[in-house]
């Protein structure tokens, strides 16, 4: 260390000697031991230096680095071959890593399973799920199977249908075509928004009870958010979904009550017609069956 830096704060001395971190993660690796004063570790960013003294620093990656590591993470797989892997997801798996899930995920499982995903954009991952919807997910194995399946993700080919328990009694079957975007206050959430992307889903009644619809959703858009949103703004909004307003006066439920039951799409290399069904979770099943005695 510079003698000149004599009377200064460590972070800010390693701040300037190492301008390639920011300030807050080198008072982390402070705080967290990583950086030794004369081979003690320092645990006080603020703490003043004489000047001359030999400074050690053991970089922690940042959770951004190591996100692309493969985890052992036990995956539900119902068909893998050369070209595509479809497998059903449960509730709670986030797809993507990103803020505050920077490990864990389902990306950080596919590079475990099949190691060669690596080479693949989003290790092959062509759509997604919400964390706490679960359900029927396709990966590509290749970047030509990839390629296919964006594809016929624009050109609608690929089929998904949803089970879906919605507050109140809705009304009949119908088409819900509204514009999805970004809400125009609280960014973390989408919202029905004029002029903003194509947004349709198609909406059946399955089953009604007292208090709330079972319904099956058909996604012809592949919206973020698209089936809350279209929902919620149908006044039935998702039991358990408390982003989006279904937390009240309905079954107590700790997530949104979704599941991506079925999913159809063409091979990408043989083209023939392919479809996979998922059981509904136990969760969602013992929901269902607690309405229905609630009902007799």
């Amino acid at each position: 260390m510079p003698f000149e830096e004599a009377g200064s704060r460590l972070d800010q001395v390693l701040a300037r000697m190492l301008p390639e971190h920011s300030r807050n993660r080198l008072q982390g690796w402070i705080r967290d031991g990583r950086v030794e004063v004369d081979g003690v570790a320092a645990d006080d960013p603020k703490r003043k230096v004489r000047g001359g003294e030999r400074l050690r620093l053991m970089p922690e990656a940042a959770p951004e680095e190591t996100a692309a590591e493969a985890e052992d993470i036990p995956l539900a797989v119902l068909h893998h071959d050369e070209d595509i892997l479809v497998l059903d997801k449960p509730a709670g798996l986030v797809v993507h890593p990103g803020s505050g899930n920077w490990s864990g995920t389902l990306m950080n499982a596919l590079l475990h399973y099949a190691p060669a995903a690596r080479s693949l954009p989003r290790a092959g991952i062509v759509h997604r799920l919400d964390k706490d919807t679960s359900g029927l997910l396709v990966v590509a194995c290749n970047e030509i199977a990839q390629t296919d399946l964006v594809r016929q993700l624009q050109a609608r080919t690929v089929k998904r249908q949803y089970l879906a328990l919605a507050r109140g009694v809705v009304r009949g079957d119908q088409l819900v075509d509204q514009p999805i975007g970004r809400h125009p206050t609280q960014r973390t959430r989408m919202a029905v928004v004029s002029g903003a992307r194509e947004a349709r889903t198609q909406v059946k009644v399955r089953e009604r009870f007292a208090r709330c619809t079972l319904v099956e959703c058909s996604l012809e858009t592949g919206r973020t958010h698209q089936i809350r949103v279209h929902m919620a703004h149908l006044g039935h909004p998702l039991v358990g979904d408390a982003t989006y307003g279904g937390q009240r006066g309905e079954p107590v439920f700790g997530r949104q009550a979704l599941h991506a039951w079925r999913l159809g799409l063409i091979h990408p290399r043989t083209r023939e017609p392919l479809s996979w069904e998922s059981p509904l979770p136990a969760d969602f099943a013992d929901l269902l069956d607690r309405l229905r005695k609630e009902r007799t």
